[in-house]
Order: structure tokens, then C-alpha cells, then sequence
């Protein structure tokens, strides 16, 4: 919460009343409340105040805002206007932030954080150690923290060996599943050479040690899962997960630990282990960058193949070309057997494709009236401009496609319906022509007979 006052008064210089423990802002000047949910959700504090006391409540950590503690405070005051903010906009539970949320503000991802300079290069490097995860279960959507500590106690000291290889020279924090894992890797790191501290919830010298790795007394800073929120140290270049994890955020709040900048820091070097499960895919470096499967599982395998550390944005550049190649091979399979069944309208599938829009293709719904079905309007306008409504199964795809094809008519583009025709006969990409050049061509073939004209070779057309 300091933190936070501080850095508020920094960007604004708006300074912050407090509403937390015995600390209370009523009867404050300050326009601005910086308050602990912990102490606002209790009901004697919360019916201090009028449910109209707040004009507007800022959410930070918004991935929390639908848990009970948050809602019985932001149902309390349901007149204020609300904004969430969070680096880690999904939940382990996977009850999704549109159930509560309205709309999406504004979106600022991880590749054009670190292209504008505001957070360090990310490389990825997998170590080569199997860590079998079979026999772990699941609790809440997860892996169950006390069977990954049991899993995880065999492979400590092969570990702190692979970390001798690249870890000596840099600042490293290393998540664990448990406190007494967490303890028992300090002390084999310090066998092997390093120079490790340790902190836990119940660490009475936690300020002190922490204090302490930032000064460089220590190399590197174990802990059980206490510092993935809230916490910055900028120097700290390296990172690694030893708890594996399905949920997305909880990887990026770990990730982030290492991602600030800071003086002579070049990269975030972010070790990946091959975890063996057959049950469940878990998040890997790829999941940070593309919120597409395909290319994250493509990715994971480049980098897996790799001799040393890969920059995770270069990595989503050849896999995504790689992923394109296969979609395109697939396609023209589908494109083969559409040829046989002669279907008049274009297959949404196609028309991405050929217009190239990845946001189409791996979009996700995220609120509630994205997710519901297609409404009869929506498909007949997409019969009308020529794509197939049957293989679109959610009203956001549907507005998304919908909204393209507008834009595309307004900038003079290319429609499905000339699309399909061209690329029927081997034209590609025709989604990026202009509505005239294509119009032109289906003229020239119309006038040759249906035939394709002497001297055009429709795969190296351009």
C-alpha cells in the first residue's frame, strides 16, 4: 500500500489518505483513498461509510476482483465506476473477468512492453532435467503444492548443478512449491557454491533479507510462492519456476519478478524445465507472449530443440510462420475438398487466412455476450457478404468478422465472395488485394472462357 501511495504522489502528485488496521480516511481532506481490502471487506468497516462514498474505485490486481473479499466491497459501493487493472488478466479458476467487468479499456501486452523499452528482453533456455509430474494432483484447477514438493525433493541437487552452468554470474529468484523445499534448496545452493538466501511468510527477518539481496549480499533468493505480487527488485536477471503451473497469470506474476529494467542489465534469462505430465499442459515461456495454442506449442518445441537461450519474441516470430505454414497446409486440403462440394460462401477459416488476420484466428471470447451464440442477425449480414455462418460459434467472432469486412469494404478490399472464386483456382492471398485488381482478373478469366489467361501463373501472381 505504500508502494503504491508513493508511487501515485510520483506520477501525480496526489497525496493519499489510508484505510487500513487503525489507520481510517474518514474525516480526511485527501480526495484519494489508498485501502486494504483485507480491512475494507470487514462489515463494521465497510457501513462506515455511505454506498455512495466513492466516486470511482481503481482495482489493482483485477484478476482478484471476482473472489467474495472484492465483490462484497464493490457491491457495497455499486454506485462507483469501476476500473481494474491487472499485468495477469486471467484466473486459475477460470471464472472469467467479463462475468463482472463491461468492457476492455485499454490493453497493453508483454512484446510491446518490451519493444517500447519499458521492460528487459526475455530469453528462454530450457534445461535438459525430466522432472516426472504423473503422480501429482489437482486441487482448484492446479497442481496440489504438497505432492509437487515431494516430486519436486529428488531432482534439487541435479538442479543447483544445471544452475552452476549459467546462473553464477547472475541475480536469480527461484519460486518453489513449499517452505521446507524452499529451505532445503538454500542450503543445498550454498553447498554448490552460491551465495543464497531464503524468506517465507513467517520469516521474522524477511525486511532484512530482502534489503540484502537487493544490496548484492546474496545471488540468489529462494522463496515459496511469497513474492509473485507486489514485490520489485529490477536488478534481478534471472528467474526460475521450480512450481509448474497451469494458470497463466500465476506464471506471469512469477516471470515479472525479473522483467524491470535496471543499469547493465541486458535480458531476463528464464529457465523452463521438462516437466513430464500426460494430464495437463502447463505454462511454459511461450504463454507469456501469444495467447494463441498453436503458436505456444510450436514455440515450446523450438525452444526445447535449441543449443542455449532464445529472445521468446524472435521465438514467436519463426513459430508463428511455422504454425502459418501448417494452417496453409491444411487449408489447401480444405480448399481441395470445398472444390468438390462447389459451397458458394467462403469458409471463415479461408477468409482469415487469406486476409492474414491472426486476431481473428485466435481470437477468445472474454464476456458474457461474446461467448453466446451467433444471433440470427449476425448471420444472415455474414451469408449476405458471403462467409459461411456455420463454422462461427460465438457472437464476438461473429462482430469481430463482421466489423472486418466493413472496414475492408470501406478501404476498398477484396470480398469473400471474390476471394473464394480466385483462390479456388490457386490465387493466394487474395485478401490482400484490392477490390479492382481482383474485380479485373474475374473479368479477364470470364472473358477467356472461365479459363485462366496465357502467361498468368496464379501461385506466383502478384
Amino acid at each position: 500500500m505504500d508502494q503504491a501511495a508513493d508511487k501515485l504522489q510520483t506520477a501525480t502528485g496526489l497525496k493519499t489518505a489510508t484505510e487500513k488496521a487503525e489507520e481510517t480516511s474518514l474525516n480526511s481532506f485527501y480526495r484519494v483513498v489508498v485501502g486494504s481490502i483485507q480491512t475494507l471487506q470487514r462489515e463494521k468497516r465497510l457501513h462506515q461509510f455511505s454506498k455512495d462514498y466513492f466516486d470511482t474505485i481503481v482495482v489493482d490486481e483485477a484478476h482478484h476482483a471476482i473472489s467474495p473479499g472484492y465483490q462484497k466491497v464493490l457491491q457495497y459501493f455499486d454506485q462507483a465506476q469501476v476500473l481494474g487493472v491487472t499485468a495477469t488478466p486471467d484466473r486459475g479458476d477460470m471464472r472469467n473477468l467479463g462475468s463482472y467487468f463491461e468492457s476492455l479499456a485499454y490493453q497493453y501486452s508483454l512484446p510491446e512492453a518490451i519493444k517500447s523499452g519499458y521492460l528487459t528482453p526475455i530469453k528462454a533456455l530450457t534445461i535438459p532435467l525430466k522432472l516426472d509430474l504423473s503422480q501429482v494432483s489437482m486441487q482448484a484447477g492446479d497442481f496440489k503444492t504438497k505432492d509437487l514438493g515431494t516430486a519436486l525433493d529428488p531432482y534439487l541437487e541435479q538442479i543447483a548443478t544445471e544452475m552452476e552452468k549459467v546462473c553464477k554470474t547472475r541475480k536469480t529468484v527461484i519460486f518453489l512449491p513449499l517452505v521446507k523445499t524452499s529451505k532445503k534448496f538454500q542450503e543445498i545452493l550454498n553447498n554448490h557454491g552460491f551465495k543464497a538466501a531464503e524468506v517465507n511468510g513467517e520469516s521474522d527477518d524477511r525486511e532484512e533479507v530482502l534489503q540484502d539481496f537487493e544490496a548484492g549480499e546474496y545471488n540468489v533468493l529462494c522463496n515459496s510462492m511469497l513474492l509473485t505480487e507486489g514485490w520489485d527488485c529490477p536488478s534481478v536477471d534471472c528467474i526460475i519456476v521450480l512450481r509448474p503451473t497451469k494458470v497463466r497469470g500465476l506464471y506471469s506474476q512469477m516471470v515479472g519478478r525479473g522483467t524491470r529494467l535496471a543499469p547493465n542489465k541486458k535480458e531476463l534469462l528464464l529457465l523452463d524445465f521438462l516437466w513430464l505430465t500426460e494430464r495437463h499442459e502447463l505454462v511454459h515461456p511461450a504463454n507469456l507472449i501469444t495467447e494463441s495454442d498453436d503458436v505456444a506449442k510450436k514455440m515450446t518445441e523450438n525452444i526445447n530443440e535449441a543449443d542455449g537461450p532464445v529472445d521468446i519474441e524472435e521465438a514467436e516470430v519463426q513459430a508463428t510462420e511455422d504454425v502459418v505454414a501448417e494452417r496453409e497446409e491444411a487449408l489447401a486440403k480444405k480448399l481441395a475438398e470445398m472444390k468438390r462440394r462447389k459451397r458458394k460462401l467462403v469458409d471463415p477459416l479461408q477468409f482469415e487466412m487469406s486476409i492474414q488476420a491472426e486476431d481473428l484466428t485466435n481470437y477468445v471470447p472474454a464476456f458474457g455476450w461474446e461467448m453466446s451464440p451467433a444471433t440470427d442477425k449476425q448471420q444472415k449480414s455474414l451469408e449476405k457478404l458471403g462467409i459461411l455462418p456455420d463454422e462461427i460459434d460465438n457472437a464476438g467472432k461473429a462482430n469481430l468478422i463482421l466489423d472486418r469486412l466493413n472496414k475492408r469494404r470501406d478501404a476498398g478490399l477484396t470480398t469473400p465472395k471474390q476471394i473464394r472464386f480466385l483462390e479456388q483456382r490457386g490465387f493466394q492471398h487474395v485478401g490482400t488485394w484490392q477490390f479492382e485488381v481482383a474485380r479485373k482478373m474475374i473479368d479477364r478469366i470470364a472473358a477467356n472462357g472461365w479459363r485462366i489467361p496465357n502467361g498468368v501463373d496464379p501461385k506466383t501472381y502478384v
